[in-house]
């Protein structure tokens, strides 16, 4: 329902809880180390924002190898998280309500340019705003939940008509794509309008016609009632006071728009569909995936259902979720087949973008096998500067030409009197240019220094600078 809107945004909030962590199991085997370096970043997220639980899912090469749940998925009594257990996803719900719509159009039955009005033509210029306009948030409809907190009127059942009539029948917020603007009651609309060409209730299309069809069996409806206390319990805060039990939206208030709840591997399977354009038909893919031009021609940032742009240099395709006492991350890699699920059972904090950052950066970084080999050269060469001396045979021809007596004369000057390094490790590793770059820290007692290092296929070294870390 809410969303995050700005990934990872969030700073954790340095509370500690003691964690407990459930066995994972993988259908393919990770990089050595990989696996302990996602556990770590999950553990000390949690650790450091007092967020009950995280349960986690990682897609690589196109297939689910990861999934694994860490602290508590309920606090009384005290039950810790396993990766069975299911979870609300929140708004991460509107992926699917746009894949509804998507499918209606494949089968003739719609198209995204039809306008509201042929559907439901009382409501605010709907014979001006089209059903793309509702899915992308430039409809112009106000929001009918904004607030970061249950107010009373959603804590009684409602209607989806009641939704409309309240919110979608006052004065537009914008004229219909002039702006971005992220709103509820867009997929309140968009869902009624599945169930007048359907007869089912979004949950009722999606289990028939996506879900099912994705082997998701068990996926939840918490439109209708809360989770069973077989599965995580969400949790809230006042400030930085204890966690309390969240109260439960009512009925109909998260009808199409984030009534979702289900385990991180499952959600995985609907990331793999994605990045394997099956389900829908590759054309519907696009379509959600491409970002939507407002009236001016500047880029959304958003498309049907999903935020739209990248992460260093790879194209992602996103959303974020939350409901009470849940939040959500779901971060899909299309070009790369990587997908990294994040769900956790506490609302308002950003923990599920430091967790989903966190792994999608580790799934990024090459593996490096010789790393052990080329930490030793980087010491070595390191130590010969200081001397003002290389060994020209570990250089390319461009490698060479960088090192000419200016550049030896001072890196001897500026490097000598440090003395031996206290410590010199490497923090990361990627493949760039056709070459193998490797990052390392260089810590003295009172100054920390860089050193960037390309190699090229053949072992030789094109780039061996050091600079200061300041």
């Amino acid at each position: 329902m809410r969303t995050m809107t700005v990934a990872f945004r969030l700073s954790c909030l340095g509370l500690l809880l003691a964690l407990a962590s459930t066995a994972a199991f993988a259908r393919d085997t990770l990089p050595s180390g990989l696996a302990a370096k996602i556990d770590r970043i999950a553990r000390d997220a949690l650790a450091k924002s007092g967020v009950p639980s995280a349960s986690i899912a990682v897609v690589r090469g196109g297939e689910l190898v990861y999934t694994k749940a860490y602290g508590d998925a309920r606090l009384d009594p005290r039950t810790p998280a396993t990766s069975a257990m299911r979870y609300s996803i929140g708004s991460i719900s509107k992926e699917f309500a746009a894949a509804a719509i998507l499918m209606l159009q494949q089968q003739g039955k719609l198209s995204l340019d039809d306008d509201v009005a042929k559907f439901f033509p009382a409501l605010t210029d709907a014979g001006h705003i089209t059903i793309r306009q509702l899915l992308s948030h430039t409809s112009g409809y106000q929001d009918y939940w904004p607030q970061d907190y249950l107010f009373p009127l959603m804590e009684r059942p409602t209607t989806p008509a009641f939704i409309m009539d309240r919110w979608a029948k006052k004065p537009l917020d914008f004229a219909p794509g002039a702006q971005w603007q992220y709103s509820n009651t867009n997929y309140i609309i968009a869902a009624s309008i599945v169930q007048k060409l359907t007869g089912q209730t979004p949950f009722e299309f999606l289990r028939q016609h996506v879900l099912s069809k994705l082997g998701i069996h068990d996926a939840y409806d918490t439109n209708l009632s809360a989770l069973p206390p077989t599965d995580a319990r969400g949790y809230s805060r006042y400030a930085l006071g204890p966690l309390r039990p969240s109260p439960k939206e009512g009925v109909n208030w998260l009808y199409g728009a984030g009534e979702l709840a289900m385990t991180a591997g499952d959600l995985a399977k609907w990331d793999i569909a994605m990045i394997d354009d099956t389900l829908l038909q590759p054309a519907s893919w696009r379509e959600m995936e491409t970002d939507v031009l407002l009236n001016d021609g500047v880029a959304s940032g958003y498309g049907l259902g999903v935020f739209v742009g990248q992460m260093d240099g790879h194209r992602m395709i996103s959303h974020d979720g939350e409901v009470e006492g849940f939040t959500a991350g779901n971060y899909v890699f299309p070009d790369d087949h990587i997908a990294v699920v994040v769900l956790t059972n506490q609302d308002a904090v950003g923990t599920f973008g430091v967790i989903g950052k966190g792994i999608a950066e580790a799934l990024f970084e090459v593996h490096d096998p010789a790393e052990n080999e080329a930490l030793a050269q980087a010491r070595a060469i390191f130590a010969g500067l200081q001397r003002g001396k290389i060994d020209r045979s570990l250089f390319s021809t461009d490698g060479n030409s960088y090192f000419d007596a200016i550049a030896l004369q001072d890196y001897q000057s500026s490097l000598a009197s440090l003395g031996k390094p206290q410590s010199f490790k490497i923090l990361a590793a990627h493949e760039r240019g056709g070459m193998q770059m490797r990052a390392y820290s260089v810590t003295f007692p009172k100054v920390k220094l860089d050193v960037v290092t390309y190699s090229l296929p053949d072992g030789k070294l094109e780039q061996y600078i050091v600079s200061s870390a300041d």
